[in-house]
């Protein structure tokens, strides 16, 4: 009789096991457990403004010469300024000097003369333009400054105060000749070249700071 009691503890004993065994496989595998599902979140960026364009300025180098052509007339001119471009400030007399030459096509020996020379100061930045600055001219009587190379004009005009906000002012020339219609007439034909340039205006405290 115990003989009979023990085997039945073994086979009790095993089936438990094979339960617990069942039990066991049946539960949540450890990789698994405590693990949610999270969604990645986007990474902030930073809109990046666009870099401000820097001014044109046809004096930076100092100088620039240009060619005009006005009828019959050919002109060079050349350009610059005496107050270096870091003092171009809103405030400060910022003077432009040039220096004309002139040729005629075809050149039968007929003069060329320069009558007027006007120039007109616009201030303005990247938003808006202002009102001009009053326009400055250089007038002699008729026929005028002879101009035939090997004779030459020159004339200094200045820019005086512009608004704080300008970051730019163009120049605008205006020049007006006279051409004898034969080299011994005294009638004349009237011919007009137009130029502009575009000069910097730095701010006053930058310039201050550099200086």
């Amino acid at each position: 009789m115990r003989r009979k009691r023990r085997g039945r503890g073994v086979i009790g004993g095993a089936l438990m096991g094979a339960v617990l065994l069942t039990v066991t496989a049946c539960g949540t595998p450890p990789w698994a457990q405590g693990s949610t599902a999270t969604s990645a979140s986007p990474t902030p960026t930073t809109a990046s403004s666009p870099a401000p364009q820097p001014v044109p300025n046809d004096l930076s180098s100092g100088s620039t010469q240009r060619s005009l052509t006005a009828g019959s007339v050919g002109a060079t001119v050349n350009y610059w300024s005496t107050l270096s471009m870091d003092k171009w400030t809103p405030t400060a007399l910022k003077p432009v000097s040039l220096s004309m030459v002139t040729t005629v096509t075809p050149d039968d020996g007929q003069k060329v003369f320069l009558q007027r020379a006007t120039m007109i100061a616009v201030p303005a930045n990247s938003q808006e333009s202002f009102a001009p600055l009053a326009a400055q001219t250089d007038q002699t009587e008729a026929p005028g400054y002879l101009v035939l190379s090997p004779y030459s004009y020159s004339q200094t005009f200045n820019v005086g105060d512009v608004p704080a906000d300008s970051t730019f002012v163009t120049l605008q020339f205006t020049f007006e000749f006279l051409v004898q219609t034969t080299p011994t007439s005294n009638e004349f034909a009237k011919q007009t070249a137009t130029d502009t340039l575009t000069v910097a205006i730095v701010d006053g405290g930058q310039a201050g700071a550099t200086s």
